[in-house]
Formats: C-alpha cells, sequence, structure tokens
C-alpha cells in the first residue's frame, strides 16, 4: 500500500479484506475520525468493543507497523486542534495536588503577561489607540471563548467612542453578518481570535475588509488567520497548559488597550464621573439612593462637587426653586 495514502484510502482499499471485527472498527474510524484520533489504543478498542490486541492488529492490517503509527496518521492535519487535548493528557498523567495545580495555573499566567509585554510592538499601539478614538463605529467581533471577552472589550471602550458594540450574540454567525453588512470605511472592525481559531470570526474579518473598513486583530502570532488581512495587530501570548488558550492574557491585554483609550481619550474624568452618576442607582451602598427610582434618581441628584474638568463647581439648579433650610 503506498506510504502516503491517507487513512480513509487505506481503509477503502483494505476493506474487502478486513474481518468483521476490522471492519466495525474501520466503519468507526471513518464515521470518528476526529475522535478516533484523540484516542489511546485501550480507549479505541473499548469503544468499538475489541480487545486490546485486535486494535493493534486492525492496524497492521492496514499496512502500519502498529497504533502509534496508525493514530500519528490520524492526527496529521488535526495537530493544532488536537495539542490542547494531549497537553491536558499528558498533564494528568502527572499526579499533583490542588495547590500545585492553582500555583502552576497562576505561573503560567505570569510567563504569558511577561512574554506579551516584552513583545509589544510601541507602534501597533499607538495606531490602535488612534484608530479606536478615530472611528465613526467600532465593531467587536470574536465567538467562541472570545465572544465572552468581545462583551468585556465592548465594556471598556464605550465610555470613550462614539459606538460600540459587540456582534457576538445570540444571533450568531448570520446576524453579526448584517450588522457588519451598514460598515463604511469610516468604521474600525476589532476581531479576537485565539487557538484554536474560530471560522467565523476569520470570515467576517475578510468581509469587513471587503467592505473598506479597517481591522484591528488581537491575536497571538503573526501565524494567526487574521494577521495577513489585520490593517494592526496586536499580539497576547496565550499558551495554556490545560486547555486551549489562557483568556486572562487576553483579557489583559484587553485591558490594557482600554487604559490606554481612556488616556488618550478627550475629558475621561468627565466621562467617568458623568457614568457613574448615572449608574449610582444600580450600585449597592447607601448612596445608591432608592433603586425602585432606578429611571430618575440620577437625573434628579446633579453633582454639586468640584467640576471634573478642573473648573470650579457649583449645584447648577435654579436657586428659586430650593430655598435656604
Amino acid at each position: 500500500m503506498p506510504d502516503g495514502a491517507s487513512i480513509s484510502e487505506r481503509i477503502a482499499r483494505s476493506l474487502p479484506a478486513l474481518t468483521p471485527a476490522h471492519q466495525r472498527m474501520a466503519e468507526y474510524v471513518l464515521a470518528n475520525p476526529f475522535r478516533a484520533a484523540t484516542m489511546r489504543i485501550d480507549e479505541f478498542a473499548t469503544a468499538v468493543q475489541v480487545s486490546v490486541a485486535t486494535a493493534n492488529r486492525f492496524a497492521r492490517a492496514l499496512g502500519f507497523d502498529g497504533y502509534p503509527q496508525f493514530r500519528a496518521e490520524l492526527v496529521r492535519g488535526f495537530e493544532a486542534t488536537l495539542a490542547p487535548v494531549e497537553r491536558l493528557r499528558s498533564e494528568l498523567e502527572r499526579p499533583t495536588t490542588a495547590a500545585e495545580a492553582f500555583a502552576a495555573s497562576l505561573d503560567n499566567a505570569a510567563a504569558n503577561l511577561e512574554a506579551t509585554r516584552r513583545a509589544l510592538d510601541a507602534d501597533a499601539c499607538e495606531r490602535a489607540v488612534s484608530a479606536i478614538l478615530a472611528a465613526e463605529r467600532v465593531y467587536i467581533a470574536g465567538f467562541g471563548a472570545s465572544g465572552f471577552l468581545s462583551g468585556l472589550l465592548q465594556h471598556g471602550l464605550e465610555m470613550h467612542c462614539r459606538m460600540v458594540t459587540s456582534v457576538a450574540g445570540a444571533g450568531g454567525a448570520s446576524h453579526a453578518a448584517r450588522q457588519l453588512f451598514k460598515l463604511s470605511p469610516a468604521d474600525l472592525v476589532i476581531a479576537i481570535a485565539f487557538p484554536r481559531y474560530v471560522s467565523d470570526t476569520v470570515v467576517l474579518a475578510q468581509r469587513a475588509k471587503a467592505r473598506g473598513a479597517r481591522l484591528l486583530a488581537l491575536t497571538d502570532g503573526p501565524t494567526s488567520p487574521l494577521a495577513p488581512i489585520a490593517d494592526i495587530a496586536l499580539y497576547a501570548q496565550a499558551a495554556n497548559r490545560l486547555s486551549a488558550n489562557s483568556d486572562a492574557n487576553v483579557l489583559a491585554l484587553i485591558e490594557a488597550l482600554c487604559g490606554a483609550v481612556a488616556h488618550r481619550a478627550e475629558r475621561p474624568v468627565k466621562a467617568a464621573a458623568e457614568m457613574t452618576e448615572f449608574l449610582l442607582p444600580w450600585l449597592y451602598g447607601p448612596h445608591a439612593g432608592n433603586a425602585g427610582n432606578a429611571g430618575t434618581t440620577a437625573a434628579a441628584q446633579p453633582v454639586a462637587s468640584a467640576d471634573v474638568d478642573g473648573k470650579p463647581g457649583a449645584d447648577r439648579r435654579n436657586p428659586s426653586k430650593h430655598p435656604k433650610a
């Protein structure tokens, strides 16, 4: 059998000569190639209800030296997708305490943060902040775990942008595409994608570029599918021992970006004070007043302290309506 033949080709050519048990195993592999690629020989044998020896003979019947070579061929093409699974398998094979697992995870996060800080591109940081503040509208695209990060980025930027929205919602990618249909060259799309990259994010980023919008990518490095199409890219080291990515480090990059935008924005302290005043009815504590009047309390309680832009402040209510006590 040709060495370059794929698993499916090997199975197709060998199927007529396979035993019933081997045929059952072949059908399982063809129906579940990814799942089979993640399995050790004992797991595979259990899944198809055969012995480990039978599973090894099946691999040899397909022209492999044994099951390890068969599985290596199955994994081919799934390497990036399977990497977190293999890392998890490797980590779980080593005995450890809960406290050691905590410490290792925190050490991993600290290493990611330091690597990201060292690799910061000053020019890219400046361009990213300028693009956000100059945009007429900012759309944030991210799916999977990046969908949650998109919402946090929106939360951090909305005080300083004309309009910012996360397109990752209940309607899925097609609803996001409907929102991006309105894009213009004055708009900015921020796409968030890390291994394992979600294809919806990449496709939407490509469509956004086709509509003429600028694209800022938050991703893991130059090999990301977002990197070649982005006008600006900010990279975060996001390796994780037990899962696909370290979302903590991506969130740290998002917080850094929001902080830089706030630092550059016009009158950020005034904006923060006004938003805080508006939100008072929803904040827990004695200052919150009657939460039941959330729709009117903030408007009825003007600020009488020093003006946040540095000018002397005063209660600007009509004095005639507020006689002295």
